[in-house]
């Protein structure tokens, strides 16, 4: 009699966790809520991506690791360092530049944008030159990144394309609507999540309450992605 033996089916490989060097930002909420607008894009080998402020290069990755062909943008070496190794790490082919929205974005087009940018509003009406409030200082609205990617995504954007974008309600989901619309897009909110203050929120509600962006007893914000598409 034949013994026949079964050929234990190798364990998919665990994708590489993700590291971040000092002064970058890890991701969060917000990234992981954008991630799962990303896998509903139902992006392929093909899907040409740019993810402007890719910071620690998550989002980049995550859609490499989809098949697209990704080229990722941050004005941070820091950050541009991080999604790099994090690419090789990863064993996915991500194309990095350093640069703002204003000075180094491809020219495209592309069939999907992706942006977590800096939307925390914040005491001072510049943004930060250097250090770690780079990444989520947003200007007294929060909006002074957030706009810039409203105004650029239409640009770089093929017929048809798509803008996914995540931020903080409070700095005004609507007026997002409302200037991509402006732009020729055609936008909404496509997922919602609160969540608890997290330190830089909790060390300026004293300045938010008398800015009348939260109320006397708000310890949550609540994230917005909006999916914008070009027509």
């Amino acid at each position: 009699m034949t013994t026949h033996t079964r050929t234990p089916m190798p364990t998919p490989a665990r994708p590489a966790p993700l590291f971040t060097l000092p002064g970058v930002y890890a991701p969060q909420h917000d990234t992981a809520l954008l991630t799962r607008a990303l896998d509903r894009e139902g992006i392929g080998a093909g899907t040409s991506v740019l993810d402007l402020g890719t910071g620690s290069g998550a989002l980049a990755v995550a859609a490499a690791r989809r098949g697209a062909r990704v080229t990722a943008l941050d004005i941070s070496w820091r950050a541009v360092l991080t999604a790099r190794l994090n690419a090789l790490l990863s064993r996915q082919s991500v194309t990095v530049h350093h640069g703002d929205l204003t000075t180094r974005v491809p020219r495209g087009p592309f069939d999907l944008v992706l942006s977590n940018p800096p939307y925390v509003p914040s005491p001072s009406p510049m943004l930060p030159r250097r250090g770690a409030a780079r990444a989520w200082d947003g200007g007294l609205a929060g909006r002074l990144v957030v706009d810039r990617v409203c105004d650029t995504a239409p640009r770089i954007l093929r017929t048809g394309g798509v803008l996914l974008m995540v931020h903080s309600a409070l700095c005004g989901e609507q007026l997002t609507l409302d200037r991509l619309a402006l732009r020729g897009m055609k936008a909404e909110v496509v997922e919602r999540r609160c969540i608890p203050f997290g330190p830089v929120l909790r060390s300026r509600q004293a300045w938010l309450r008398r800015r009348h962006l939260i109320g006397d007893d708000e310890t949550s914000e609540e994230l917005v992605v909006v999916r914008a598409e070009r027509v």
